[in-house]
């Protein structure tokens, strides 16, 4: 009798469910799994637009974002009070599917006038909306937050929770509009050096990663309907968010950035049917 297993093998191939290009996938030979652009070039602010509430796009209040050292700094000895001026430094590009790497630490005493939950406060806001869209007087970008939290000298404060400034994020199949969500971090004291990786997938997954540990993930960032400046974005009737800018924060402690570096995700293909399969990961 004849074999049918090379038509069984190949009805099998037919039905089998393709991956979505969102889906990720993992490619050890690609030689530029490992490139990394630099985006804070140790030397000035070029590229970079701060915007700070109360004052128009471009205007660098009090010198709050500067270079010093090859840092990148958030600094308020030029404040009298902080008075509310949450400020955000905008990367004048958009991405939307990459692993974003940051060196931050806490340093000195919170700004007098600063809002207690600010105190050892800070993070990167990534699918941004750009910072001339915002308002005179908006507090935070429209965006996803990966927060930076240092610890107070006692206690529990994770880093690497996740806030939702005008969005909404989904965990497990539900929909989370709470404002943020703790991340399973451990608390770092004093004033470490401590590495963040936030790895988006543009509309689908992210990871935020610490120290090489990943302490939270979920998917789907959108703007929040509900949110007077979320609403505002939408277009279409489409919420979700599949790119956008990459902004660090000021909330009124002082706070130092050595390293912020970002390694695009590009599509990866399977030679038997040359269709995207995915982005590439590290090995």
């Amino acid at each position: 009798m004849k074999s049918r297993t090379p038509l069984l093998l190949a009805f099998l191939f037919l039905i089998a469910p393709a991956r979505l290009p969102s889906q990720e996938c993992a490619r050890k030979d690609d030689p530029d799994k490992d490139k990394w652009i630099t985006l804070f070039n140790g030397k000035n602010l070029d590229g970079w637009t701060p915007k700070i509430k109360g004052f128009k796009a471009g205007v660098n209040h009090a010198d709050t974002f500067r270079v010093e050292d090859g840092l990148l700094k958030v600094a308020y000895d030029k404040y009298k009070s902080f008075d509310g001026k949450f400020g955000h430094l905008f990367y004048k590009d958009k991405f939307s599917r990459y692993v974003l790497r940051i060196e931050y630490r806490f340093v000195g005493d919170q700004a007098k006038g600063g809002p207690g939950w600010a105190l050892r406060n800070s993070g990167v806001m990534f699918h941004c909306q750009s910072p001339q869209s915002m308002r005179l007087a908006q507090d935070f970008p429209v965006s996803i937050e990966a927060q930076f939290l240092g610890g107070a000298g006692k206690g529990e404060r994770p880093t690497g929770s996740v806030c939702t400034p005008g969005t909404n994020i989904v965990m497990k199949d539900k929909l989370i509009t709470q404002h943020c969500v703790n991340s399973k971090s451990k608390t770092f004291h004093g004033d470490a050096w401590v590495t963040a990786e936030i790895e988006v997938h543009g509309g689908g997954k992210v990871k935020h990663i610490i120290n090489g540990e990943t302490v939270i993930e979920y998917d789907q960032p959108q703007l929040d309907p509900k949110d007077a400046d979320g609403a505002k974005l939408i277009k279409d009737g489409k919420v979700l968010l599949e790119e956008g800018y990459i902004a660090l924060q000021a909330e009124s402690h002082p706070v130092e950035f050595r390293k912020v570096e970002i390694r695009i995700l590009k599509p990866c293909t399977t030679r038997e049917r040359g269709n995207s399969q995915g982005y590439i990961l590290d090995a």
